[in-house]
């Protein structure tokens, strides 16, 4: 029976409606509904980074946790861990032996140029992450309009710099990443880096409840951000791309792991280097967190599906209710299509 809690998307590769059960969906309720509003200073500190980073110790490397429970050689220990999740070690790089823990698991390689099949088009943009996908755009004369509500592009982008009057009227796309995906960003286009900054902020979940419960929830948090200009020689040709990678509750780090074979010899993006689509970009380490793309108005038409599926009445999707609107989530793998040039 359906109730407050419940939140459903669409799997893309199957179209059937799925209903999430988000790991400790309860508490993050409690926390965000109930504290945030009758205890402020006890809310500000569990979504501090010291907190977020004891509960991350806890759950992923204290012995006796989530690692701790299966007693079993490692072989068996990994295929234990890997089932809990419901991930796919067959996937990995690495062999099943090495799994002994569940921070191997969360930082888990795979073979994505055999498991993640890139489209050849080099101008289509690709999904960033194995996640849940909102699309939406942020002028009035969008067909998917979204305002400060999911988060305001000042504070987002930081309240210095040229690049809110750039994305103001553009689209977007946010994917949210669950403790069981594969936690690997890869490049969504390819182009020139013309910036890069981080900007300091909470460590708040990215669970649906967290997020219609704060508004624009995912500019607070801590962040990593990677301004693309695509209209270069070999670029996808899509304008200027915004790659914003968003830590959440329990995410330690966000480690900047550049490569382009592979996950050979990785390297932070700096100003003026080249990046290259579906390539590895940045690991998130243990949690949950988010990545939002920004493109600058007219330069992407998102995937038909996409649109169709965030538009669909007969999903219950608590970003629906939030915004009066349908508004659903689509659950896509890394390096698969997510728009053309518009």
């Amino acid at each position: 029976m359906m109730n407050q809690l419940t939140h459903q998307f669409i799997d893309r590769d199957s179209c059937e409606i799925v209903t999430e059960r988000p790991i400790g969906d309860r508490a993050v309720h409690f926390l965000y509904h109930r504290l945030r509003e009758n205890c402020p200073v006890m809310f500000r500190m569990l979504t501090s980074a010291r907190v977020s980073s004891l509960l991350a110790w806890w759950q992923y490397d204290l012995a006796g946790g989530w690692a701790g429970r299966t007693g079993r050689d490692s072989g068996a220990r990994g295929r234990a861990l890997f089932a809990s999740i419901g991930a796919d070690f067959r996937e990995c790089v690495e062999p099943l032996s090495f799994f002994d823990s569940p921070r191997k698991v969360f930082e888990r390689r795979i073979r994505y140029w055999a498991t993640r099949p890139m489209n050849e088009n080099p101008r289509s943009v690709v999904a960033p992450a194995d996640s849940r996908v909102l699309i939406g755009g942020l002028a009035e004369t969008s067909g998917l309009p979204i305002k400060e509500k999911y988060f305001d592009l000042k504070e987002l982008l930081g309240p210095s710099g040229p690049w809110r009057a750039r994305f103001c009227n553009g689209d977007f796309a946010v994917f949210r990443l669950t403790p069981d995906k594969y936690h690997y960003n890869h490049l969504p286009v390819s182009g020139r880096v013309v910036d890069f900054y981080g900007l300091d902020g909470s460590y708040h979940s990215c669970n649906p409840s967290a997020f219609i419960a704060m508004a624009s929830l995912v500019a607070k948090n801590r962040r990593i951000v990677t301004i693309i200009d695509t209209d270069v020689p070999a670029g996808s040709q899509v304008g200027y791309v915004a790659m914003i990678e968003v830590v959440a509750l329990m995410i330690g780090d966000i480690v900047q792991a550049c490569s382009e074979e592979r996950y050979d010899r990785p390297r932070a993006p700096q100003p003026g280097m080249f990046l290259t689509r579906g390539c590895p970009k940045s690991l998130f380490r243990p949690g949950s967190s988010t990545v939002v793309l920004l493109f600058e108005s007219g330069r992407i038409r998102f995937a038909q599906d996409l649109i169709d599926n965030s538009l669909r009445r007969d999903v219950q999707s608590r970003f629906s209710g939030f915004f009066g609107r349908p508004l659903v989530e689509t659950d896509v793998r890394v390096r698969s299509e997510i728009a053309v040039p518009g």
